[in-house]
């Protein structure tokens, strides 16, 4: 391996290994398969479709109970992605339309932190939302509250974070109906909006807490589950402020 794939891929392997453990990945995980399992449940034999799926942690982890395909338009994402988890299938592309046969017979859509990392949000939205068949339904989570912004922001590629009516705006005029639409991540919000405020330079701060505190947070971060989904169909807002938004949209 020259020294190029080797930083490579260690870099890749650094970044599973914090979506592996790291609380925000895992409480986020969590929160994503109590509204999964709320929508569509396990037993139906569901299609999903993770648009933007990285090193396909996300996809792995659901792969035992849905049946999942991971794309991304990375080449080595897919290539490493693909390596940890031979069993899962991955494609190399950015564009939902290659999705469209997998999710014929119905199933959900996962669009987990990606859009802030487009320029053209909108656009993607609508395409992924074109390949869902009527009764399918799309799980989309974005980062939120613009006055979080920081050097956090701009060392992972973001090109925005959202209030709620800026995402809400984003589907306004597509086939779909809104069954939840939610601020989240809104215990730790303190904690993380004082930290963001003091050290707005401080760049990428996800780093793995020392272990118990980790869990606390993940336990903490994780417990939000129960009561967004509750509001499912209640048109209700459990958190009115939070370190990330979450939609659930159902196709017309």
């Amino acid at each position: 391996m020259d020294e190029g794939l080797k930083v490579q891929h260690e870099e890749f392997a650094a970044h599973a290994d914090l979506e592996g453990r790291h609380w925000w990945f895992t409480g986020r995980r969590d929160i994503l398969r109590a509204l999964l399992h709320a929508i569509a449940p396990r037993s139906t034999g569901v299609a999903l479709l993770d648009i933007g799926c990285g090193t396909g942690g996300n996809a792995a982890a659901l792969a035992g109970e849905y049946d999942v395909m991971g794309i991304d338009p990375s080449a080595d994402a897919i290539a490493f992605a693909q390596a940890r988890f031979p069993l899962v299938r991955f494609k190399e592309t950015g564009d939902p339309e290659t999705g469209r046969a997998h999710l014929a017979a119905g199933g959900v859509v996962l669009l987990t932190d990606v859009l802030e990392h487009v320029d053209d949000d909108r656009a993607l939205l609508a395409r992924a939302i074109a390949v869902v068949p009527a009764g399918g339904h799309l799980l989309v989570t974005v980062p939120a509250d613009p006055s979080l912004w920081s050097r956090h922001d701009t060392d992972f590629g973001h090109f925005r974070r959202y209030l709620a009516d800026d995402f809400r705006a984003l589907w306004r005029d597509a086939a779909v109906e809104q069954r939840l639409l939610s601020y989240f991540n809104a215990r730790l919000r303190p904690v993380i909006a004082a930290f963001r405020t003091i050290a707005p330079g401080a760049g990428n701060n996800l780093r793995v807490p020392a272990g118990p505190l980790n869990q606390l947070f993940r336990r903490t971060f994780a417990g939000e589950a129960r009561a967004l989904v509750a509001a499912i169909d209640c048109g209700t807002r459990p958190y009115r402020r939070g370190i990330s938004l979450v939609a659930v949209l159902r196709k017309k």
